[in-house]
């Protein structure tokens, strides 16, 4: 157990930053260090050299002995597949084993789909899967459109007079959020608060502190709306579960479904968003494909997630028996992490995958995970994407950046990679300049 408490350690904070669910106040880490901070660190949209030089040389490494144990990172993407593919007698994602929960409550307890194991997984799956089907998903498509209109409007009347518009606060974060509301379901006099909860969700200052008091306080939100939506259910994701599996599910598990879903799609497509409006505005044909070639617009979206990977790290598994992978030996109780960006700019997927290119074959990325725990909301984050995007640059086709990309505030150390500030000229840089 001296093992998973030094894991609780060291990699709490990736643990914080992609699940806020492991209870560790980040006042109590006392260093990251510097091995196992590689696969969470970039310069600008790129991984470290170091990273690279890794999956070249030694594409399964072990970075750290902790406590006789290893600590293993996966960067090629052969192993990489390998791991994420594998059966739940080998691996284990549940890391609530390792961390203790004692004096939590229900709310706070560690869980979600990517830290749990089957049965309970393939039961938490099963519950989900038909809600994210294309049929089903194209009921949203409508609301899509009109949050994402809504936001543009909003964003024109900010630029007045020429001034920069932040794409971070103005539209990346504000159209997923009301995507994720309106698919499960959330009253519209509802929203503020749950927004409000969600901010406080990822703000780490202080030690993290606030942030795992909102993660609670957001918990408590959807299991009373979950009660609420049992007297009178409603047409999104909560109302169509409880109307399909209300016998099956109490109110507590439910509310952790929705709150899983939240977690999975807010931060992740926000990132996605802001982070594909700089290789947008900076790519005059990615631009033009999706504004003018409907028939290109996924290729663009496609080599967008290969290239920006936000998710940089998949959740961590535990080996449970000795394994190979990529003829490199593991130990049972060893820890893997897989890189997913690295994974993606393997060579062995093509030429040049270190270069954003909008006219490329699309490459089997892994910037949904592979394997059992491949994300379920693939394809509403696609959809997010492709709308978004296309609607903005019609809407604004002389779209321009306002800073250099070395002027730019990115995340440290966050298995969600994004950009604080996006700042952005709508009517090109020539009218705002006058």
């Amino acid at each position: 157990m001296q093992l998973f408490g030094s894991l609780k350690r060291y990699l709490g904070l990736w643990v914080l930053n992609r699940t806020m669910r492991n209870g560790i106040d980040l006042r109590k880490l006392r260093f990251f260090p510097d091995a196992l901070s590689l696969p969470l660190k970039r310069d600008g949209l790129d991984p470290l050299p170091g990273l690279m030089r890794t999956q070249a040389e030694e594409p399964v490494k072990r970075l750290a002995e902790l406590f006789g144990r290893g600590v293993w990172l996966v960067s090629g993407y052969d192993a990489a597949r390998e791991v994420l593919s594998g059966d739940a007698e080998t691996w284990s994602n549940d890391l609530g084993q390792f961390v203790s929960q004692e004096g939590r409550t229900e709310e706070e307890q560690i869980g979600g789909l990517g830290m749990t194991d089957p049965p309970l997984h393939t039961q938490l799956r099963r519950y989900l899967t038909p809600e994210f089907t294309m049929r089903r998903l194209a009921r949203l498509q409508p609301s899509i459109e009109a949050v994402v209109a809504g936001r543009l409007d909003a964003m024109a009347a900010a630029a007045e007079e020429g001034r920069p518009v932040d794409v971070v606060a103005e539209f990346a974060f504000a159209v997923p959020f009301e995507v994720i509301c309106d698919l499960l379901g959330l009253p519209v006099e509802d929203r503020r608060r749950f927004f409000e909860l969600g901010v406080a969700r990822f703000d780490l200052s202080g030690g993290g502190a606030g942030a795992f008091g909102a993660q609670a306080q957001t918990r408590e939100f959807l299991i009373n709306a979950v009660k609420e939506q049992r007297l009178a259910p409603g047409d999104g994701l909560i109302g169509a579960m409880i109307a399909e599996y209300g016998d099956e599910l109490d109110d507590v598990t439910l509310g952790g479904i929705a709150d899983g879903v939240f977690l999975g799609g807010y931060e992740t497509s926000a990132s996605m968003l802001a982070m594909g409006t700089y290789l947008i505005a900076s790519t005059p044909e990615a631009a033009r494909m999706l504004r003018s070639d409907p028939a290109s617009v996924d290729r663009v979206i496609e080599e967008l997630l290969r290239y920006l990977c936000v998710v940089q790290l998949a959740f961590l598994r535990f080996a449970k028996r000795d394994v190979v992978i990529g003829g490199v030996p593991i130990k049972e109780g060893d820890c893997v992490g897989v890189s997913l960006l690295a994974a993606n700019r393997d060579p062995v997927l093509g030429d040049d995958l270190g270069t954003f290119d909008p006219t490329r074959e699309p490459v089997r990325h892994l910037s949904f995970g592979w394997g059992m725990h491949r994300c379920v909301g693939a394809e509403l984050a696609r959809m997010e994407l492709r709308t978004a995007l296309r609607m903005l640059v019609e809407r604004f086709p002389d779209l321009a950046m306002a800073n250099d990309i070395s002027e730019l505030d990115f995340r440290k150390l966050s298995a969600v990679y994004g950009v604080e500030a996006l700042p952005v000229h709508l009517f090109g840089a020539d009218r705002a300049a006058v």
